[in-house]
């Protein structure tokens, strides 16, 4: 197996992945980004640190590194373009990009592009860590009643609306009212937020997480974990659905524990867009 390339954004998923191609006895280089990955992401491992906007430099490490194969894992706080130190490749291809860099999956598709400009072949998270993807169904002793799937049926009403936006891949939906809908913020910040505005004396918001119509595979599949069930229970929400076949789930077993151990429920939702079951 070629050498992998690892992008590195925040969490515990990049980590899973490396750890995931050494026991396999195949190699690993992770590029770590400055105030995005977490350190203990790459104790022991063979890596760099780099800035945001500097891709130059940073495919020259992976060439350095001998890297054949590169996946991008884990969550980026996305700053300002004004707040990046833009090399003149980065600068270039955002002017190439126009428009679609805005988005997030734009950007992304954009990173992408001049990966494999220089050769590097880009694969998705669920080609390196096989068996993560959300299965359809419930996996919790609790299960979605009438009014969740309604709550869930209304939050994929949104979702597929605003797909063509690019903007986030959740929502919260409580009683078919929509509080909360994912931007730049992240799923767990706009949890946060949604707990706020959940009405009191009703069932709990429900969160919906789907893949946007369209959205490149490789790059940025939703992923839930334990934190988010931590998330989500601290905000006072009843359940999770998420879309099945494309979300990636970390730590299952942990995951569906966390969700049993506080009544949530965990589902996996059909991709087809108005079905819930």
């Amino acid at each position: 197996m070629p050498k992998l390339g690892i992008l590195a954004g925040g969490g515990v998923l990049p980590r899973r992945i490396a750890e995931r191609r050494l026991d396999s006895g195949d190699g690993v280089f992770v590029i770590a980004f400055e105030g995005q990955t977490d350190p203990e992401t790459v104790e022991g491992l063979e890596h760099a640190w780099m800035r945001l906007g500097a891709t130059s430099a940073t495919l020259k490490k992976l060439q350095e590194a001998s890297v054949e194969e590169v996946v991008m894992a884990g969550p980026m706080r996305r700053p300002a373009f004004s707040d990046l130190s833009l090399d003149l490749r980065s600068a270039k291809a955002l002017a190439r990009a126009g428009r679609k860099a805005f988005g997030d999956d734009g950007l992304l598709s954009l990173i992408i592009e001049e990966l494999e400009r220089d050769g590097f072949r880009v694969v998705g998270i669920d080609d390196v860590l096989g068996g993560y993807l959300m299965p359809k169904g419930t996996l919790t002793a609790a299960i979605p009643d009438g009014e969740a799937e309604e709550d869930i049926a209304r939050g994929l009403e949104v979702l597929t609306a605003l797909s063509p936006a690019d903007v986030g891949q959740a929502v919260a939906v409580q009683e078919g009212l929509v509080l909360a809908v994912e931007a730049v913020e992240g799923t767990d910040a706009m949890v946060a937020r949604a707990g706020h505005l959940k009405r009191s004396g009703a069932t709990g918001p429900v969160l919906v997480k789907i893949k946007k119509l369209g959205q490149e595979r490789r790059a940025d599949l939703p992923t839930i974990g334990v934190d988010t069930v931590r998330a989500v229970v601290s905000a006072g929400f009843r359940g999770i659905a998420v879309e099945a076949g494309s979300t990636i789930l970390v730590d299952r077993d942990a995951v569906v524990a966390a969700a049993d151990e506080e009544g949530l429920f965990l589902t996996g939702i059909s991709p087809v867009r108005g079905e819930t079951r």
